[in-house]
Parts: structure tokens; C-alpha cells; sequence
């Protein structure tokens, strides 16, 4: 009797404190966006920005001023706070970044968002063991406002805008074990700014500007057969906008299209069932805004709020599926 009564005291004890663990856990609001610190320095168009150990790096970009700039900022998720990084050798905008083993990439961009600037096809590898940029080698195609994917360590990118203006349909894989690049099979359709992301095995490459303005075409990449296959169109065809994969969808939020200065649209991509659903808005309108995907949210930093002329932002909004 003694030794029953005791295991249905420890019971009646652990369900108490399991009742009491799940009260005390924070509460989830899916479809919601919220805001980080702001950045110090407010840019538009970074040179990249990539997630690298649970710290999220904003490379480059243009600020305020409209000068091209070096400077590395670091966001902290924990503790929402920033830091200052180790600068970019040269100054960079429009490029992308991604992370493999532990190591950032920086690739391609150019030294100006506008008509008139130079491109770059320079590939730099920051180690954050000796906290120094290396050159790795160069990109095939030098390009600008193309988007990035990392699928079993190797690194896609995607599209783009050469210098004479010509919307590429280029895909071109790096696999920074070998410091090799490698072509791919292009895209079905030419775009630069494409929203990208990797959803289980498929990239999928949305929207963006193609040769005729703006798009809405979806496509989807399998790497391990090296195809294309054309997906559901997005109802709303824009560019430049915040985008990544997360679970079993792509997200897409802001960017502009031909009636508007710049969105605050969100909306989903599901790829299993080829359709979009619109969710909340963004709090504030951004174009060219910098994404990243860190522990199943989407954060947008900075960005512009009006094409050509429009604010250039230092805020930082975080969506939660």
C-alpha cells in the first residue's frame, strides 16, 4: 500500500510540474510580424547576409548617403542586439552571401544599385575562427540582384543583371570544398531580383524583373536531377522582395511592383500543393530589403520604402509563420 501511494504522490507531482512547464512556455503568434533593434547603419541592397553561428551578418550595401560601403553589422537574435564585424576588403551592394561549414560566403554584386556602375565577379570567404576575409574563386558570370541557395553544401545562384541590363537566366553552383564553380541548367525564365529559397529539396526561384518588367513566375529546381520545372505563377508579380523557405513554404514579403512604390504584401508558396495564400502585411513597405531565415522566422532588414528616392530603412521586421 505504502509503495503504491508513494508512485501515485511522484504522478500526482510530475503532472504538476509538467502542467506547470507548459503554462510557463512562451505562447506562439503564428502570422505575425514583429520588430528587431534597429540596425546601425540603415542599408539598402547589402552586399549579402547570411545566418553564421546564430548571428545573422549584414554585409555591405548602400546607406543613406547613397555610399557604397564595407561595413560587416551582425545582428543577435538572442539578445536582439548588433555588433560590428570584421569589414567586407571592398566595398559591395547587390551581391549574396550564404554559409557553408561554418565559413560566409560574399559573391559577385556590384558598386552601385543604379545604371552606370561596375560589376564584380570576386567570391570572399570569412572565417570566423581567424576572423579574416580570403578570396576564393571567381564567379563565372559577374552579376547583379541575383538570389542564393545552399542545398547539401553547395551554393546556387540564380539569375540576375549583367551591365548591359540583360535579365539573366544563368544558375552557376559553387562547391566550396573544391573552390569550383560549375553551370547549371538556366532558368526557364530571365529575372533578376528572383525571391528564392530551398523548400526540403526544391529551390524555388519567384517573381523578380524579366525582360518584359515584372514577373510572376515560379519555378522550381531539383539539383539532383539538374532541372526546372515551371510552378504556380504568384498573384502578385514584384521584385526585390524579403524571401525565404521555411518548412514546406517559400515566404515573400515586400518588394514592388509596376503600380506601387514598394509592398507590404506577404504571402506563401506551399510547394506539395503548387499554391499561394496571402498573409499578414509587413508593418512597413520595403523594397530591396535583406532576408534571412533563423530559426523558423523570416527577418527583413532594412531595405528602402519607395523605389528611386525613397527612404532608405534601418528597421529590422521578423515574421512568424
Amino acid at each position: 500500500m505504502k509503495t503504491t501511494f508513494a508512485w501515485m504522490l511522484l504522478s500526482v507531482l510530475l503532472l504538476g510540474v509538467a502542467s506547470f512547464a507548459q503554462d510557463q512556455a512562451p505562447a506562439v503568434n503564428h502570422n505575425t510580424w514583429t520588430s528587431g533593434a534597429p540596425m546601425p547603419t540603415a542599408v539598402v541592397a547589402p552586399g549579402g547576409v547570411a545566418v553564421l553561428e546564430d548571428e545573422i551578418y549584414v554585409v555591405g550595401g548602400v546607406n543613406a548617403d547613397g555610399t557604397t560601403i564595407a561595413d560587416t553589422q551582425i545582428y543577435n537574435p538572442a539578445t536582439n542586439s548588433w555588433s560590428t564585424g570584421v569589414a567586407l576588403p571592398t566595398t559591395l551592394t547587390d551581391g549574396v552571401a550564404a554559409v557553408v561549414k561554418n565559413v560566409l560566403y560574399v559573391i559577385s554584386g556590384g558598386d552601385s544599385i543604379k545604371a552606370g556602375g561596375t560589376q564584380t565577379n570576386a567570391v570572399w570567404a570569412y572565417s570566423p575562427k581567424t576572423k579574416t576575409w580570403s578570396s576564393k574563386a571567381a564567379i563565372p558570370t559577374a552579376r547583379q540582384s541575383m538570389g542564393v541557395a545552399v542545398e547539401k553544401n553547395i551554393i546556387y545562384t540564380i539569375g540576375g543583371v549583367d551591365l548591359n541590363g540583360d535579365r539573366l537566366t544563368t544558375v552557376e553552383s559553387y562547391n566550396p570544398a573544391t573552390n569550383s564553380w560549375t553551370e547549371e541548367a538556366p532558368l526557364l525564365v530571365g529575372k533578376s531580383e528572383p525571391s528564392v529559397g530551398l523548400v526540403g529539396t526544391t529551390i524555388v526561384a519567384a517573381d523578380g524583373y524579366a525582360s518584359g518588367g515584372w514577373t510572376g513566375d515560379n519555378e522550381g529546381y531539383d539539383a539532383a536531377t539538374n532541372t526546372w520545372t515551371s510552378l504556380t505563377s504568384d498573384p502578385t508579380a514584384r521584385n526585390a522582395a524579403c524571401a525565404g523557405g521555411i518548412g514546406p513554404q517559400l515566404y515573400v514579403a515586400g518588394g514592388a511592383d509596376d503600380g506601387n512604390p514598394a509592398l507590404t504584401l506577404t504571402e506563401s508558396f506551399k510547394v506539395s500543393k503548387n499554391t499561394w495564400t496571402t498573409l499578414a502585411p509587413m508593418p512597413q513597405a520595403a523594397i530591396w530589403g535583406a532576408p534571412a531565415v533563423y530559426k523558423g522566422q523570416l527577418y527583413c532588414f532594412g531595405g528602402e520604402s519607395a523605389q528611386n528616392g525613397g527612404t532608405i530603412l534601418n528597421n529590422v521586421q521578423i515574421y512568424q509563420p
